[in-house]
C-alpha cells in the first residue's frame, strides 16, 4: 500500500496494519496519532522516537509478538498476521543444518531462561550459523545491556516492516 493510501485509512485500520510492524500497542498508539506523514523516512524517524522514549515494559510486549528464530510451528500458529514477513526474515533457517537448528533451539531456550524473553535479532540477510554465533555472544551479556541490544534489533525489524508495509 501507498503511504498516501495508508493516511487515508481509519485510525483502527491504521493502527491494524502498524500492529503488523511492532507489537508494542504504545509505539501503535503514539505512531498512529502522528499522521499523515509525507514520506517513509518520516514514519521511520518519528518511530524511532517513539520506540526509543517506551520503557521496557513496552520493548517487551513487542518481543512477545515475535517468533523464536528456527520455530515455523509458531510462525504459523500464533504469528499468522505477520507469518509470512517473519518467515521472510528468518529465510535462511529453511538451509540450516538440522544440528544448527537443535543447537538455535537450546540457545533460544537458554537465553529465554536467562533474560525472560526471547532472542531478538533483525534476522534480515543473516545465515543461521551467525544468528547462531550472535546467540552465543549475547549470552554473554548482563541483562540491562542485552535489553539495550534487543530494542535496537527490534528497531531494525520496524524499519524492515514498515518498508515492507508502504511496499
Amino acid at each position: 500500500m501507498t503511504l498516501q493510501h495508508f493516511n487515508s485509512l481509519t485510525p483502527q485500520h491504521q493502527k491494524e496494519e502498524l500492529f503488523k510492524c511492532c507489537g508494542c500497542t504504545n509505539w501503535v498508539q503514539q505512531l498512529s496519532q502522528k499522521f499523515p506523514f509525507a514520506s517513509i523516512e518520516e514514519v521511520k524517524a518519528e518511530s524511532d522516537k517513539i520506540w526509543f522514549s517506551c520503557n521496557k515494559e513496552h520493548w517487551l510486549e513487542a518481543f512477545s509478538h515475535h517468533p523464536k528464530i528456527g520455530d515455523v510451528k509458531s510462525l504459523e500458529r500464533k504469528f499468522a498476521s505477520t507469518a509470512q514477513w517473519a518467515s521472510d526474515e528468518q529465510v535462511s533457517i529453511n538451509s540450516a543444518s538440522q544440528i544448527v537448528l537443535k543447537e538455535l533451539k537450546e540457545l533460544n531456550d537458554a537465553y529465554e531462561l536467562k533474560f525472560g524473553y526471547i532472542f531478538i535479532v533483525c534476522a534480515t540477510g543473516k545465515s543461521a550459523e551467525e544468528m547462531l554465533v550472535l546467540l552465543k555472544q549475547r549470552l554473554q551479556n548482563n541483562a540491562p545491556e542485552e535489553m539495550k541490544i534487543a530494542a535496537i534489533e527490534q528497531n531494525k525489524i520496524m524499519h524492515l516492516r514498515i518498508e515492507k508495509l508502504f511496499a
